[in-house]
């Protein structure tokens, strides 16, 4: 298995999947990892996320090498 170096910018669908994730895990009882007045967990992850304190990661497989003949 061959993963892609890390990536500093994802796509929309990983954007939502890393923001999801955080806020189930902050609906949960998880401590919050910034500072907000926000009580929305959603809303915390978003902040979290572009804070870029997130402690989830996303790894990309890459496809399979066509071997030249």
């Amino acid at each position: 298995m061959i993963l892609m170096a890390e990536a500093k910018e994802y796509t929309r669908f990983e954007r939502a999947r890393i923001i999801g994730a955080r806020a189930l895990q902050i609906s949960r009882g998880a401590p919050t990892l910034v500072d907000i007045k926000d009580k929305d967990p959603v809303k915390i992850a978003e902040a979290e996320f572009e804070a870029g304190v997130i402690p989830l990661d996303v790894r990309r497989k890459m496809p399979p090498r066509l071997e030249s003949a």
